[in-house]
């Protein structure tokens, strides 16, 4: 048996890099592409290619092709296996060392305003939109959007958020981003790399941040077909909204 502390954790071995320590770091708040992290940390393309896929391979990063571009690659860092590997250092250096996240408290959480975008606004954005609501606890003003909206919700898209979150979008329709083209927002979430490319000013205080998040629609089929992909969507959007609050909170005290 080895002994506790003697084997460096791999998430220490990754993270411990300068380099990858701040390209986790830009990761932490938004889906970047290679040349966009290279604008951000100030190296080659080459040298931040390398790294990524040095953490990629640690099973830290997820990668989508994008729906815009399909020469384009979108990271993602996956902050849940983050937490998990942040508990398992403590164990490894010693068993009394535990990791135990202290729940959200949104007791001086002010009013925030997120405006969700994809280019439908019948799925991703209207799923984000509910479940923003929801962990917010009534706190946060969340509204979605579509850059070509669709004439209504996909049926799945309100079957889900009703029997896995117990939210009713029923009566709920889809609308143009130009509608809300006089609002401001403290976050702007693009859901969609189509309707990244296209999105809107909404005023320069507007924090932007990129969800690379595959249409659960995308294949056309209707039904119980494609169901599970939307119940998938929408635990992957829950699980982003749980990390995005705590950074909003933060920004906004």
């Amino acid at each position: 048996m080895v002994p506790y502390g003697r084997v460096v954790p791999p998430f220490v071995q990754l993270g411990a890099h300068p380099l990858r320590w701040r390209l986790m770091a830009e990761l932490a708040h938004s889906d970047y592409r290679v040349r966009e992290l290279e604008a951000l940390v100030g190296e080659s393309q080459n040298l931040v290619s390398y790294h990524l896929r040095l953490l990629r391979a640690g099973g830290l990063l997820t990668t989508t092709r994008s729906s815009f571009d399909g020469r384009d690659t979108y990271y993602h860092l996956d902050l849940d296996r983050c937490a998990a590997e942040l508990a398992g250092i403590g164990r490894a250096l010693h068993p009394a060392l535990r990791f135990d996240p202290a729940p959200m408290e949104f007791g001086s959480l002010g009013q925030l305003s997120v405006l969700f975008i994809c280019t439908g606004n019948s799925a991703r954005s209207a799923i984000a939109e509910a479940l923003f609501r929801q962990v917010g606890g009534g706190r946060v003003d969340a509204v979605s959007a579509g850059s070509h909206p669709k004439p209504s919700m996909q049926p799945n898209t309100v079957r889900v958020l009703l029997e896995d979150f117990g939210i009713d979008i029923s009566g709920q329709r889809p609308r143009h981003i130009d509608s809300l083209a006089d609002r401001r927002f403290d976050a702007v979430i693009t859901l969609c790399d189509k309707a990244r490319e296209v999105c809107p000013e909404f005023g320069d205080n507007s924090r932007l941040i990129h969800w690379s998040i595959a249409d659960p629609s995308a294949s056309g089929e209707t039904g119980q077909a494609n169901y599970s992909l939307f119940r998938a969507t929408a635990a992957e959007i829950e699980a982003r909204i749980r990390y995005l609050l705590p950074v909003l909170m933060s920004a906004s005290v």
